[in-house]
Order: C-alpha cells, then structure tokens, then sequence
C-alpha cells in the first residue's frame, strides 16, 4: 500500500482539524483522500488531533507518533514531497549554513519530504529567485526578511537584544504557537527564526572606540537599507555603500575604515586582515544578529509552520554551540575594552535611533514593545522600564 509524504497529512490536518469538534463529510472525504488504506474513524481523529498540537513534546516525537498512528512510516522514499528550500551561505556549499541545512534533509526525509537546497553565495539574487517562485521558501538574514515580515524582520533591532540570554528568551516567545498570527504577511510566512551571533564594529584604528569618534571616517553601509546611511551620515561619518559580499574585501583592503559584522566573519571573511597592525573590535554588540526561514504560504501553511518554527527552536543549543566555536577563535588582542559611560551613550543612541526608525514603519512596533519587555524582565533598573506597557 502507497502513502502519501507526511507534509501531505500535515496539510490536511492543518485544514480540517483547526476548530476542534466533529468532522464534516466534507473534511472526512478530503481527509480520507490523504490517507488511502486508514480506517478514519472520530475516534482516531481525535487521537491525531491531540498529537499535533501538543506543543510540550518535541516536533520529532510528535512527527513520528502521527507517522506510526496511521502507518506513514512505511512509506516508499520515491513518494516523497518535495520542497525547494534556497539557502543564503556567503561560503555556499561549503559554509557552515548550509552544512547545517543539509544535515535538517536527512531528517526530513524521514517524514516524506524530499528537500533540494540550493545554496546562493548572493543574498540578493537568491531573494529575487524566492520572489519569482524558483524556491518554495529561503533562508536569509533577519535584515532581508523585513521585506517579508516587518514583525520578525525587526528582530535585528540595532541594540534591541543585549546578549545571547536576551535573544533565546525572544525566540522562545516567537515559537510558541500565541505567536502565530504575527508570522503571516500576504504570502508569505515565517517558518523558523535562528540565532546568529552578535554584530559588532570592527575598526582598523583603536583610537575609534566610540560612535562620537567615528566623526570623518568611512562606514561600511548596506546598498539596500537607506536608513543605515542615513544614520552614519548623521554621526558626521562617511557612508560607504555596498553590500554583505563586497564590504568584508573593502575593510580589508582599506577602503573603509569601520565595519559593522558579525563575530563569525572574523575568521571565516578574514577581517584580521582589514584590523591588522592597528585595529580592532569594539566590545559592545550592536545587535543579536538572526537568520529567518521564509516560506510561501500556499505551499506551507500555518499550521505546518508552527511545527518548523517549534523545530528551530529545538535546534538552539545546536547553533548556539557552532557560532561560540567561531567566536574562541577571535584573539583576545583584538578586543576593544570601552568603559561603562560609552556604553550608556551607545544604549541612549540606539533607543533614539529604534523610535525614530519605527515612527517611520522601519521597524514593528509590536516587536519593539516585546524586546523591551524581555529587557527590563532581565533588568528592572532600566530607565525604560517604566514606561512598559
């Protein structure tokens, strides 16, 4: 007997068992349709009904109860679901993101999904790709993902995310399935939010420690967010424009002074040799950096969603441990100790800088309200916290 893949059940469970009660014939029929073979009992429904939403036990577990319920588990690989999933990896196939993609096919294959990553070492043509319907969802930063979800693509907030303690209670949060109606946009839905390190500001001069000192230098800004030149040129520094493949060649060959990057480009975008014999890296992080799985909504819906963003974030620790073995590679030398003043004025200037951002639509509001909740949940002082809604 053939089954169809796993996902197609998925699908239909998602479509005929949101709303709890019984089954119309309707439902039944298309229900049954996905299940050749399976007696379909009320009795039955019920039982994967409450497997697929029981959000306290792992994606893997819950994936393979419904499998052995209804005997997806012997399903021949050859009628498998297939899903194009491109991946943004700067080092393409041979980068740590999309060694750590390929390790999440070999488990969905198990479930009857048979995924093709195509790696992209340019974001920006591999989002013009997922925009044209070359890939069924993408994996890019949480920068580009703004364009798809201003709630998610707000995560990167300049300063919104102190520390990684900051960043894994905000994902925990946007996992859980109350969070679900903020993870559609038009056709578009989020399907899974990772870490990414922190960002920091690399300088081939330690003399800039501070934002105020960056006044007549040359900054590294991205060709297609107006508002970080915007923000340079408001410091009295130099905005130089150009994108996330070209700026680490330009730092490096000195052709900008000051380079915004996250921790892991240190060694994998040889950015020593840009700070190399006088630079350095600020130790204060701009931001938690983030990498976002958007899909297309009709061939993910929701319901299917939740459970990837409900995996991703069972995959934290997992990431987590991969960025920290980047970041031990970082010498200590390197790092620029600021005092504790500076990093006052740095808090007060983000702040300014993420209300004026989203008084312009920049950012979610929504999210920005949430960050800030997670802040003074870790740090009640803050003058901010007052104003907590």
């Amino acid at each position: 007997m053939r089954f169809p893949p796993l996902l197609v059940l998925l699908l239909s469970l998602c479509c005929t068992l949101a709303g709890a009660g019984e089954l119309t014939d309707q439902q039944k029929q298309k229900l049954q349709q996905a299940l050749p073979g399976v007696t379909l009992t009320d009795s039955l429904v019920s039982q994967l009904e409450d497997v697929f939403y029981s959000h306290d036990m792992p994606v893997r577990t819950r994936l393979g109860a419904i499998s052995k319920m209804v005997g997806l588990d012997q399903m021949p690989i050859e009628s498998a679901l297939k899903r194009t999933i491109c991946i943004w990896d700067i080092a393409g196939r041979n980068g740590p993101v999309y060694g750590a993609a390929m390790e999440q096919r070999a488990l969905a294959t198990e479930y009857g999904i048979d995924l093709e990553m195509v790696p992209y070492t340019n974001e920006t043509v591999m989002v013009e790709a997922f925009k044209a319907g070359r890939c069924d969802a993408a994996l890019m930063s949480g920068l580009r993902a703004r364009q798809f979800n201003l709630y998610t693509g707000t995560v990167d907030a300049i300063g919104a995310m102190p520390d990684d303690k900051h960043m894994h209670t905000l994902l925990q949060v946007l996992a859980n399935p109350k969070q679900a109606g903020h993870m559609v946009q038009g056709e578009y839905v989020v399907m899974g939010v990772f870490p990414a390190g922190a960002a920091h500001i690399f300088v081939n001069d330690r003399s800039i420690s501070s934002l105020a000192k960056a006044a007549g230098h040359r900054v590294a800004v991205l060709d297609y967010d107006k508002t970080q030149a915007e923000m340079v040129a408001a410091m009295g520094a130099t905005p130089v424009t150009t994108d996330i493949v070209s700026a680490p060649n330009k730092f490096n060959n000195g052709q900008i002074d000051i380079l915004p990057a996250p921790l892991v480009g240190y060694e994998l975008l040889e950015l020593y040799k840009g700070m190399t014999p006088d630079g350095g890296i600020v130790d204060y992080p701009l931001t938690q950096l983030s990498m976002q799985l958007v899909g297309r909504l009709d061939k993910f819906p929701n319901a299917v969603a939740q459970m990837i963003r409900e995996a991703s974030l069972e995959a934290y620790p997992k990431v987590m441990a991969r960025l920290h073995q980047e970041t031990k590679r970082i010498p200590d030398h390197w790092w620029i100790h600021i005092p504790d003043k500076d990093k006052q004025q740095y808090e007060v200037m983000m702040q300014d800088a993420r209300d004026a951002l989203s008084e312009r639509g920049y950012y979610s509001s929504d999210m920005l309200s949430l960050q800030r909740k997670i802040r003074c949940k870790y740090n009640a002082s803050r003058s901010e916290c007052s104003r907590v809604q």
